[in-house]
């Protein structure tokens, strides 16, 4: 064996690229690069543009009981406004959808729902005004647990129920 080191390739001049890349060609690539995804991007648009017209072509009424439905309900007409939260809105939905309308914002109506159940549990009053029961705030009830303690049966009463059960079903 030799100790010499042999080139991979002798005909070569190195194991390197002795000529730098085309600047053109790269740019020629990037081009239609360019054009080719322009072109896809306008048929794409294209596509969708007819098939949404083809599907708005082919859409059933919206419903019989409606009136003066307008063709994109997503969107509410220029003479509301488009918050929400506005008198408008709901003004909106009551003159355009019938009865019973289910869900028209289940973010707001969910919060409204976690509010309502909040103040519930948080506030002082009646249940029954008459009969003298009162609600607490659900703290106020945990601190009176705290200090008074759950109710505990006495081992009298638990052993005269357990007698009284056996006694009755004893009868039968």
């Amino acid at each position: 064996m030799t100790d010499e080191p042999k080139p991979a390739n002798p005909a070569a001049h190195g194991d390197y690229e002795r000529r730098d890349i085309g600047v053109a060609g790269v740019l020629y690539f990037l081009a239609g690069l360019l054009i080719a995804g322009l072109m896809v991007h306008f048929v794409v648009h294209g596509l969708f543009f007819f098939l949404q017209k083809q599907n708005e072509a082919h859409q059933t009424s919206v419903s019989p009981l409606v009136s003066s439905a307008p063709n994109d309900t997503r969107r509410l007409p220029p003479e509301y406004t488009t918050d929400a939260e506005s008198s408008d809105y709901e003004k909106y939905l009551n003159k355009s959808f019938p009865v019973p309308r289910l869900e028209t914002d289940e973010r707001t109506e969910l919060n409204k729902d976690r509010l309502r159940e909040e103040q519930i549990l948080s506030t002082y009053d009646y249940i029954d005004q008459k009969a003298g029961t009162v609600r607490i705030p659900i703290d106020r009830a945990m601190d009176l647990i705290a200090q008074r303690g759950l109710p505990v049966r006495t081992s009298e009463t638990a052993m005269e129920k357990t007698t009284d059960a056996k006694a009755k079903g004893q009868k039968r």
